[in-house]
């Protein structure tokens, strides 16, 4: 069985992302956990490989723009 989804884009001024989202059910069935570091292989146009790495991504927090020093 497969599972559709929306390939979303969010277009800022000088910027694009875009998003692909798993659904609670395949995110489930894979055991993902939150931070969890995934890697895409593009095989051709119509086939992607996602890689589970070891590890987590370790999250750096950027200081807050508007402070001042």
């Amino acid at each position: 069985m497969g599972y559709p989804t929306t390939v979303q884009l969010i277009a800022r001024k000088h910027t694009e992302q875009w998003y692909v989202n798993f659904p609670a059910a395949v995110a489930r069935a894979l055991d993902f956990e939150k931070g969890e570091v995934v890697e895409w292989t593009i095989q051709d146009r119509s086939h992607l490989t996602l890689v589970r790495r070891k590890g987590k991504l370790k999250m750096t927090k950027f200081p807050d723009r508007g402070a001042s020093a």
